[in-house]
């Protein structure tokens, strides 16, 4: 019997209009946060997909001056590096309005994100959760954050019960090693957005969702699967 998934999934004809309309709702929900706490807590994804909504999302009224932002994921690179995901979004979030948010940076200088865990644990360890929002992404191969297929940690990543925030992950089709934040950190959320674009990954998805072939051990099944927070999934063409 399948399981009973709490996913709602919001299609536009063109990726402008996602960006527009994903910016407005993260931004209402931080906007939500520092009405109730005084600050507010986001955290996001890197690669290529998020770059419209990155810019829609620096210019939104926001006061960012009270926003933490943070990564769900990280390759292990300095933010010099092209592959970095601190440097992209330093460069088309923390722009505009957003500038005078405050970045958390996952990537510390370490030769290694073994090496470096504990620095990294404690910077991460200082944030108040819940996130007012994650938005995750998602690779050809079901991997989201840096759950990926074949990981060397991902049973323990993927651990809904665990008290650990963040891991060094390695992985066959990570490229470089990464850290990330576990499932568990990342469903302390007030929201959950998972934004994916192109056809491609519109198909895996729905693999991933009804546990079809091999998508059933798609790492990304886990986040749609679980209980704990509703995911709205937002797509584009």
């Amino acid at each position: 019997m399948l399981p009973t998934l709490n996913v709602t999934t919001h299609s536009f004809t063109e990726c402008q209009a996602l960006a527009a309309a994903l910016a407005e709702r993260v931004a209402d929900r931080l906007r939500e946060g520092i009405a109730a706490r005084g600050t507010a807590l986001l955290a996001v994804s890197g690669g290529s997909t998020p770059r419209h909504f990155f810019e829609k999302l620096s210019r939104e009224a926001v006061e960012w001056s009270k926003v933490q932002v943070t990564l769900v994921d990280e390759r292990w690179v300095p933010e010099s590096h092209e592959r970095s995901n601190a440097g992209m979004v330093k460069a088309t979030l923390l722009q505009h309005a957003a500038s005078s948010a405050h970045f958390v940076p996952l990537y510390a200088d370490a030769p290694t994100p073994e090496a470096g865990l504990a620095t990294v644990r404690a910077r991460m360890a200082a944030l108040t959760l819940p996130f007012d929002a994650v938005v995750l992404g998602m690779g050809n191969d079901g991997h989201t954050a840096s759950f990926f297929p074949g990981g060397d940690r991902l049973p323990e990543a993927l651990d809904a019960g665990s008290h650990v925030r963040v891991l060094p992950m390695r992985a066959p089709g990570a490229g470089e090693p990464r850290i990330t934040f576990t499932l568990a950190a990342l469903l302390e959320t007030h929201a959950l957005y998972l934004h994916i674009e192109g056809e491609t990954k519109r198909h895996l998805l729905a693999d991933a969702r009804l546990g079809l072939g091999e998508a059933v051990d798609y790492p990304v099944r886990a986040v749609l699967t679980q209980q704990r927070v509703p995911v709205a999934v937002y797509w584009c063409p």
